[in-house]
């Protein structure tokens, strides 16, 4: 009986909310149903990713190429780690959302963003990992009051269960900010930028490390993250992240 009572307060109390304060969508502020989700508009423009893709890359395909096909991308050019997923690509609803998550400090977000992460990467959340998040330097993190990367895989770990070293990665440098710089000089801004903690070492040698991050542009900041987790020993790394950016538009305006 008293938990009956209390559940009864609670749902009056949230009955209360609402009304005083009725749930918007996350991104346009229309009115919801209920509170943390997107209203029709905003989900219909969300370009969510969904097979058939490349089983190695995520990138999707428009037509289905057959069980385990790879992208040209992937044959030319393989990657380091082992799979990337991503939950949708980076233009309508996803790109508000990135937007208000990692510059207008809407921090709520990353609860649904990382939902929806894991609905998109379920293949490679079938084994235990470590989860590690892509880091900021230190100064940036201290100018942005947070890593938007870190609440992604703090929310991601929650789901799963999965253990998380959300400074496993650290940036040895300050970087030139990625966005408006071309394919070579991303890849040269970030440049040995990253190393493992030797604290964490120990902690991934010979696992399975899923990196998160909330955008996966030209994969330069990835390949450096990977090449350092597998440098301190990890088995095998993942990619998770929010959006894909279309690589093949105009460099400079990549995220």
């Amino acid at each position: 009986m008293r938990y009956k009572c209390v559940g009864l307060l609670t749902s009056a109390s949230k009955s209360s909310l609402d009304f005083l304060l009725p749930p918007r969508c996350l991104i346009c502020s229309a009115a919801t149903d209920r509170g943390g989700a997107y209203c029709p508009n905003c989900w219909k423009d969300l370009p969510l990713i969904e097979r058939p893709f490349c089983e190695q890359l995520g990138i999707p395909f428009v037509h289905h190429m057959g069980a385990g096909a790879l992208s040209p991308k992937a044959i030319s050019d393989p990657p380091l780690f082992a799979r990337s997923r991503s939950a949708t690509l980076f233009s309508g609803s996803a790109r508000e959302c990135v937007h208000k998550l990692k510059y207008g400090r809407r921090r709520e977000l990353a609860k649904p963003m990382a939902e929806m992460m894991v609905r998109a990467g379920k293949d490679i959340l079938q084994e235990r990992s470590i989860i590690i998040p892509v880091p900021l330097h230190w100064t940036r993190l201290v100018e942005r009051r947070f890593n938007q990367a870190a609440d992604l895989a703090n929310e991601i770990a929650a789901y799963t269960g999965y253990p998380i070293e959300i400074s496993g990665l650290q940036r040895t440098r300050r970087t030139q900010n990625q966005v408006g710089l071309t394919g070579k000089e991303r890849a040269k801004n970030v440049r040995g930028a990253f190393r493992v903690k030797a604290a964490s070492a120990p902690v991934i040698s010979s696992q399975r490390v899923l990196l998160v991050d909330d955008v996966f542009t030209t994969g330069s900041t990835v390949r450096t993250c990977v090449r350092a987790l597998l440098s301190a020993g990890a088995s095998s790394v993942d990619v998770l992240t929010f959006s894909m950016a279309d690589t093949t538009a105009n460099q400079t305006n990549l995220p």
